[in-house]
């Protein structure tokens, strides 16, 4: 795995623009694995809670899939991708500092069955285009500490 530099962020995955969820498809299943990346969490703060939807459920884009509450907000954790919840990360569940920890890999939220993986993920940021994103972001959000 490879990360933008300045930034801390894999460049293996997809990002959606407004809730800084990631999204990491395995290219053998067709899952994908989303989580929230380093800028969104520090917006938020440190996690006190997180919720999320139960296995099996099936969303559209844009439909809530769960909640955070944390030390400077309570945020709804809206699915980037539509698709059937096949699995939830039962460790961030009962410890949600670990999203905090480890945002990018063991504090992964939930995995989906994407059902329109070809037409919503052209509107995520991915590839070359993600270090400018995050650049904009850092200076949006209130920049990066050293």
């Amino acid at each position: 795995m490879t990360t933008d530099q300045l930034f801390d962020l894999p460049v293996d995955r997809h990002y959606e623009r407004d809730s800084h969820l990631w999204i990491r498809r395995d290219t053998r299943t067709g899952r994908v694995r989303i989580g929230i990346d380093a800028l969104g969490l520090q917006s938020l703060g440190k996690l006190a809670y997180v919720s999320l939807q139960a296995v099996g459920i099936t969303l559209t884009q844009g439909e809530s899939v769960g909640s955070f509450e944390a030390a400077k907000m309570t945020s709804d954790i809206v699915t980037p991708i539509s698709g059937t919840v096949v699995a939830r990360n039962e460790d961030v569940l009962r410890d949600p500092l670990l999203v905090n920890q480890a945002p990018h890999d063991g504090g992964w939220l939930f995995e989906l069955e994407p059902t329109r993986w070809a037409e919503e993920s052209e509107f995520l940021v991915s590839g070359a285009a993600i270090a400018p994103w995050a650049a904009a972001e850092a200076a949006r959000i209130g920049g990066q500490d050293g």
